[in-house]
């Protein structure tokens, strides 16, 4: 945990700062030695120097709040690579990795990523296993010194207030909710037909300290978005933009939106009071630079 000296992030929300987030995770694993189709949460056991440099790399950009490794960290998520028992290991080391490198007075949030399954009637899963899946995850998380969690890319309503509830029933972190919204004819809504305004109300009601969005947009439409919440919402909120909408160039994923392009855009959103600024997919260290620099001068 923080010192006692050091505000908590609520604290620091409250006095009005504004915090920065960090860049994405898959896509610096990938480019670490992550391969295609691996478990990225089990790289906290085999590869430890790999998600600490990670996470330093970030802090040292000026990430003030740093992700953990441990996006696809329930057991439904982790069972798919037949490491189902690792949940507790796979994030509580996820936490101490990030801590472990982590400055005076940043944050660790811990990164909980949807678990994959439909709750019944649509699938199989009931709630209470779902709600248990989330508390194993986040317990682990808190175990490991996270001083928060991000329900993060959820497009469920149902699962995402399900994983708000498990963590503050079962620990005193931070809780942060975000959504996916994909824009269509008849304006934003997630994979599972959720507007970003009825979204930012059900995970308020919930119990979610912060709301917000994350991936799925590059940072002009996350303006967009940021607008919609802040309309209906005054209460603390984060977004995570996309660098864009990724293209295939020469067999390689390419996001769009540089460091430049972006930072310039975080000062609409760090405008509009979006509280907790930062990125997702394609974003890395280099864009948390810029944004620091937009935001903080």
């Amino acid at each position: 945990m923080t010192s006692t000296s050091a505000p908590t992030l609520l604290e620091r929300l409250e006095r009005g700062d504004t915090i920065i987030s960090d860049g994405a995770t898959g896509t610096y694993l990938q480019e670490n030695g992550l391969e295609p189709g691996g478990c990225p949460e089990e790289f906290n056991v085999s590869h430890p120097d790999t998600v600490k440099n990670m996470a330093k790399r970030y802090f040292d950009a000026g990430s003030e709040m740093v992700l953990t490794n441990s996006f696809g960290g329930s057991k439904f998520m982790t069972k798919k690579y037949g490491f189902e028992d690792k949940v507790s290991e796979f994030n509580r080391l996820a936490a101490e990795h990030a801590r472990s490198v982590a400055p005076p007075g940043a944050f660790v949030i811990g990164s909980v990523g949807p678990t994959g399954e439909f709750l019944e009637p649509l699938g199989p899963v009931s709630e209470t296993e779902m709600y248990d899946a989330f508390a194993e995850q986040i317990t682990a998380l808190a175990e490991g010194g996270a001083d928060g969690v991000v329900v993060e890319t959820m497009t469920a309503i149902e699962e995402a207030t399900l994983a708000v509830k498990a963590a503050k029933d079962n620990t005193d972190l931070v809780v942060m909710s975000t959504m996916v919204y994909d824009p269509g004819p008849r304006g934003f809504f997630t994979m599972m037909g959720i507007t970003p305004e009825v979204g930012i109300k059900k995970l308020r009601e919930a119990g979610a300290d912060v709301v917000g969005t994350n991936c799925g947009n590059g940072i002009e439409r996350m303006i967009e978005i940021a607008k919609l919440m802040r309309a209906v919402d005054d209460g603390f909120m984060l977004v995570h933009s996309n660098a864009g909408i990724p293209a295939i160039i020469d067999m390689e994923i390419v996001y769009p939106e540089t460091p430049e392009f972006m930072a310039e855009h975080f000062k609409t959103l760090h405008g509009l009071g979006i509280n907790i600024l930062g990125g997702c997919c394609g974003t890395g260290p280099d864009h948390i630079t810029s944004l620091v620099e937009a935001v903080k001068g």
